[in-house]
């Protein structure tokens, strides 16, 4: 009785241990348990001195984004028939991975300046879904700076600022954002942490030993954390089994006692990290890939690299770092017979690991201007065709086949005058054929629920193995709604990706 009378009594001197309650909007399970009351009073300022905010009110949160309608293109009422509940939903049913045009469009929407849904409140659940997919995918710089531009003064924006700015290497501002708002209730294993930040190594030793005692704290964080906090204690001991599912905050402490651990199974949030030159070079192999394919990593980044360093070992990914590197020597030496010779094997190795946009983005305006012929100067075309100049591959070039000719009229908008064989061109020049918007989407474009509409599409033509009726459709609409660029770009990664096997 006596144990849970002092438990009673240190509840009641400790205003930040409040109870948690359930999270009706779901974030990522990687996200830390920052906070104790996710649905404390919203704070008048949860910032440091160095962090500037937007003055905006609570419902106007779903409002903000970091891409502005005149660099979208988007009409800013995009939403306007929608509930938020159901943009929310179709947001978090996005995947990470998917093919790269349509993936690249869901992002933008995630970051786009938008008027907020009709019936959005201060829960800014779409806000928090957007931020969610950004997470999902990686994108912790972009999601960031949205979280920023908004000024996280949310309990629920906050926990996501947090575990960003631990993730992106800003302990240090996350620790003083904590400390500058008493209305946001940190968890035990946060306050610990930013105690011992601070210096103030006994406090955070009082709170481990507490929270401990409360039962706020399991016996294998506070082995962690407490190695974190007196790691001389610990000299000779065996290291801590792995966490399949640390959060932000234990990876940090990990890394800070030598046990860090990698990030090749973890969410791609995590990823980022493995791009430091404390990882090793095959760890950030590893995590390039994931990220340039998931849009998270410009491909001049992930190309950089690929081409760092020498392999020292074969297979899987060393075998796909040499084959590049080897092609990407015979670009700088703009040699024409090394480019033929090494190109289709670099090439095949992008296709393996599903890199062929940003190996495409990377090369193919050097690839343009080489004089390669026959099989070659059609592979590079066709290469070139999966990157932004698109169009100017098939301006450049007089067709040399079939197949080659239908690629072209895609980039151009054109398949009126050809006869696709397969029923994956046919369904695409369908698509370039047919006019109006398809039955199926017309309800909600009529509704003003044009947003709905697309992310429904994106959907549908995210995998790129989908039911062709349905890409078709899919394809019509973002033609129909002025987005042509999306359309042509999805349809040539349909055809050139194949991913239907």
């Amino acid at each position: 009785m006596w144990i849970k009378a002092l438990s009673a009594a240190l509840v009641s001197l400790l205003p930040w241990t409040a109870v948690a309650q359930d999270d009706p909007i779901a974030p990522p399970q990687w996200l830390s348990e920052t906070l104790l009351n996710p649905h404390g009073n919203v704070a008048t300022s949860a910032l440091p001195s160095q962090i500037t905010a937007m003055p905006i009110g609570a419902a106007q949160l779903d409002a903000v984004g970091i891409l502005s309608p005149i660099q979208t293109g988007l009409p800013a009422d995009l939403w306007a028939g929608s509930s938020t509940a159901t943009l929310s939903n179709l947001f978090r049913s996005q995947p990470d991975i998917g093919l790269p045009a349509i993936q690249g469009f869901t992002t933008m929407l995630a970051l786009a300046e938008l008027n907020p849904p009709p019936d959005a409140t201060s829960a800014s659940e779409l806000f928090l879904a957007r931020l969610d997919l950004l997470l999902s995918r990686g994108a912790i710089d972009a999601a960031r700076a949205m979280m920023e531009r908004a000024g996280p003064t949310s309990p629920q924006v906050f926990r996501r600022w947090f575990d960003v700015s631990i993730l992106t290497g800003q302990t240090d501002r996350a620790c003083a954002a904590m400390r500058a708002n008493p209305d946001i209730a940190p968890s035990f294993p946060a306050r610990i942490f930013c105690l011992a930040r601070s210096g103030d190594w006994s406090a955070a030793a009082l709170s481990l030993g507490t929270g401990e005692a409360l039962g706020y704290i399991t016996t294998n964080e506070a082995d962690l954390m407490a190695r974190f906090l007196d790691p001389e204690l610990f000299e000779g001991e065996p290291p801590l089994a792995p966490d399949a599912n640390p959060t932000p905050l234990f990876y940090e402490m990990r890394v800070a006692i030598g046990e860090r651990q990698g990030a090749a199974t973890l969410p791609l949030a995590f990823a980022h990290s493995d791009l430091s030159s404390i990882a090793g070079w095959r760890s950030q192999l590893d995590a390039a890939e994931r990220l340039a394919r998931s849009g998270a990593l410009t491909p001049d980044a992930w190309q950089v690299i690929y081409t760092s360093r020498v392999p020292s070992a074969s297979g899987g990914v060393w075998d796909r770092v040499d084959a590049v590197q080897e092609f990407d020597l015979a670009i700088l030496a703009q040699d024409p017979e090394a480019i033929a010779e090494t190109m289709a094997d670099a090439w095949q190795a992008m296709q393996e690991a599903e890199l062929e946009v940003p190996f495409a983005e990377v090369y193919s305006e050097r690839l343009l201007r080489m004089p390669l012929t026959g099989e070659d100067a059609i592979l590079a075309r066709r290469i070139a065709l999966l990157s932004t100049r698109y169009e100017i591959a098939a301006q450049r070039a007089v067709p040399q086949n079939d197949d080659e000719r239908f690629l072209f009229a895609i980039a151009r908008g054109q398949t009126q005058d050809l006869a696709p064989q397969g029923p994956l061109e046919q369904t695409i020049a369908g698509a370039f054929t047919a006019t109006g918007i398809p039955d199926r989407y017309a309800r909600f474009v009529n509704e003003d629920q044009v947003g709905e509409a697309l992310l429904r599409a994106s959907l549908i033509l995210s995998d790129g193995i989908g039911d062709l009726d349905d890409m078709q459709d899919a394809l019509r609409l973002f033609r129909a709604m002025g987005l042509e660029t999306v359309a042509r770009r999805a349809a040539l990664q349909l055809i050139i990706l194949d991913r239907r096997g």
